[in-house]
């Protein structure tokens, strides 16, 4: 059965160096979702006088800054590093990743105010604003067709499982220690990313045919001494149809500029209000606040678990739900799937946001639920984002924007993407404080229902739509 499993799919030996470069590439996904599950756990101690590691103590208003200045970091990285790999490539751009990923734990290590933590967050944002660019594009370039969704679904997966981690070390391990440790990783990174060529679209676009062939055959794993006859024709084959399609988009772009009637014709608006409406699902459902402010919120509403406890059990939840939607996307649909997670999310915010009214305003008696209640619907909640808003938003966005805007278009939904992330990040927590945990997630419920109605009414079902 082992032989089988490993004989097939992504394992299958002419995909296994294809595996091995996007598990290399994707560390340092894994080192940025480090990063982002650091916050959660670290927050309540960075604002206790008793118990904070540094030499001081922040407020709910610099709390605030520190979660939302990751989106600032975040626009400036989607569009610095998407000029970098049209301009350099994708390698160079790899390389620089891990720049901005080892800074965060020199500042964290050093941080003599909570400026140095602003800037840390910064360059989380900046790594990860690069990450949605590049990697997608460079994962997808080197990956075949037949595998290339689930080596995609890797990028998910590793930021996932580095939040999961994030969350436990945060928990556990001394504040000096854990950039100690981490800061090795994204210099594995680069080490690794040196063992691997520019893909060969890249190669091609800059004519640079005779290496763009070397790189196909290292990908393809036709590099050996003794490649069989059939894979020789494969390989010619796939290099050829390559070839004729650079070809053919490099003198397309040479005879056809980018127009205003380009983005104001129907399909374009429609498609344009389309990744804007997925973006508010993606942050407003209220899913990546709840990340950053997790030990937070069930701090508030009292649980009996240590709050850090339920953080780090909400982090295996979401991995979870990643690997469902890995299972589920090309199965069933991309709207199915929207739709579910955009009632499962209105729902349960809307509950979480009932036990917590009972919690903070009325002197109801919670403790025979307090210890599996608020974690289940939080788990929950987590479950059918990722599911969904979080897991197949992206899909979608490539699927449903026209071929000629897609490039500009998908740069700026990011940006908005970015937006949104800083405007939650930021108000999160003030209205936390200043409303209440209750009318808070109230809010994120109704928000979940606006983005349930569009996506049953006007989102079209994408599976299988051709994306040239």
């Amino acid at each position: 059965m082992w032989f089988n499993i490993f004989n097939s799919g992504i394992f299958y030996k002419d995909f296994r160096r294809q595996l091995l470069v996007t598990l290399s590439a994707t560390l340092i996904t894994f080192c940025h979702g480090i990063g982002l599950g650091w916050l959660s756990p670290m927050l309540p101690l960075l604002q206790s006088p008793d118990e904070t590691p540094l030499s001081f103590v922040i407020d709910v208003h610099q709390a605030s800054w520190l979660g939302a200045v990751i989106s600032l970091g975040g626009v400036t990285g989607n569009f610095f590093f998407s000029y970098l790999m049209n301009r350099f490539g994708r390698k160079v751009s790899l390389y620089v990743l891990a720049i901005p990923n080892t800074c965060i734990w020199f500042l964290f290590y050093f941080a003599q105010s909570v400026e140095w933590l602003y800037v840390a967050r910064v360059c989380a944002g900046l790594t990860g604003g690069g990450m949605f660019v590049v990697l997608p594009i460079f994962i997808g370039e080197i990956a075949d067709n037949s595998v290339r969704g689930r080596l995609c679904s890797f990028f998910t997966l590793a930021i996932n499982t580095g939040i999961f981690i994030g969350f436990i070390i945060s928990s556990y391990v001394p504040y000096h220690v854990i950039p100690c440790a981490v800061v090795a990783l994204p210099l594995l990174y680069l080490v690794m990313s040196t063992r691997f060529p520019e893909p060969p679209q890249q190669l091609l676009r800059w004519g640079r045919e005779e290496e763009a062939q070397q790189s196909l055959k290292y990908y393809r794993n036709c590099d050996g001494p003794m490649p069989s006859a059939e894979a020789q024709r494969g390989y010619q084959k796939q290099f050829d149809e390559m070839r004729q399609a650079i070809q053919a988009q490099l003198k397309e772009q040479n005879n056809e500029s980018l127009t205003l009637a380009d983005f104001c014709n129907k399909t374009a608006v429609k498609a344009i209000v389309t990744g804007l409406v997925l973006m508010i699902a993606n942050i407003f459902t209220g899913t990546f606040a709840f990340i950053n402010y997790m030990s937070n919120i069930f701090q508030t509403v009292h649980t009996q678990l240590e709050p850090n406890t339920n953080t780090i059990i909400i982090g295996a939840v979401q991995i979870v739900g990643t690997l469902a939607s890995i299972y589920l996307v090309d199965r069933y649909g991309r709207k199915i799937l929207l739709v579910v997670s955009c009632a499962g999310s209105a729902l349960g915010t809307a509950a979480f946001g009932i036990y917590a009214f009972y919690a903070e305003e009325t002197e109801v008696d919670l403790s025979a639920f307090s210890a599996w209640l608020p974690v289940s619907i939080m788990a929950f909640i987590i479950f059918v984002a990722n599911v969904g808003v979080i897991s197949v938003t992206m899909v979608v966005l490539v699927e449903v924007l026209p071929y000629k805007i897609r490039a500009v278009a998908t740069s700026a939904c990011l940006g908005c993407l970015s937006f949104f992330a800083f405007t939650s990040l930021k108000v999160f927590p003030l209205m936390m404080h200043y409303l209440g945990l209750a009318a808070t997630m109230w809010g994120c419920a109704a928000v979940s229902a606006l983005c349930l109605f569009y996506v049953s009414v006007f989102l079209e079902e994408t599976k299988g739509r051709s994306i040239i």
